[in-house]
C-alpha cells in the first residue's frame, strides 16, 4: 500500500507539473462579483460570529461570577474544551470574513473598486 501511495502521489506531482497553468485566468474578477452580490449576507455572518464568540465567553465568565467557586478540573471537563472550540471556530469565521471583505474593499489587494465598509 505504501509503494502504491508513493507511486500515485508521484504521477500527481508529476501531471500538476507538466499540464499548463490556469493561473492566467484573472480571478479576482469573480471574488469581487461574489462579494459584491453576498455583501450583506458576509456582513451579518461575520455579526453574528463575533457576537456569538463573545457570548460564549461572556456565558462561561458569568457562569464563574454566579458560583462564587471555582471547580477548575470540574469545568475543564465538562465543557472547557467545547467551549474553547467554538469560540476559536466562531472567532476565525468572523476574522476571516473580515479580511476578505477588506481584500475586496477599495483598495485592497483584489482590486474591486466598491467599498464595503461605508
Amino acid at each position: 500500500m505504501k509503494k502504491l501511495m508513493k507511486k500515485i502521489s508521484f504521477a500527481m506531482v508529476g501531471i500538476m507539473a507538466s499540464v499548463p497553468a490556469m493561473a492566467a485566468v484573472n480571478y479576482n474578477n469573480v471574488l469581487c462579483k461574489l462579494a459584491t452580490e453576498f455583501n450583506g449576507i458576509f456582513s451579518m455572518l461575520r455579526l453574528l460570529a463575533f457576537i456569538g464568540a463573545g457570548m460564549s465567553i461572556a456565558g462561561w465568565a458569568w457562569g464563574y461570577i454566579k458560583a462564587g467557586k471555582v471547580d477548575i478540573q470540574k469545568e475543564v471537563s465538562e465543557k472547557g474544551v467545547g467551549l474553547l472550540v467554538g469560540f476559536v471556530l466562531l472567532f476565525s469565521i468572523g476574522t476571516i470574513l473580515t479580511v476578505f471583505m477588506s481584500m475586496a474593499g477599495q483598495g485592497g489587494s483584489l482590486g474591486c473598486v466598491q467599498n464595503f465598509f461605508e
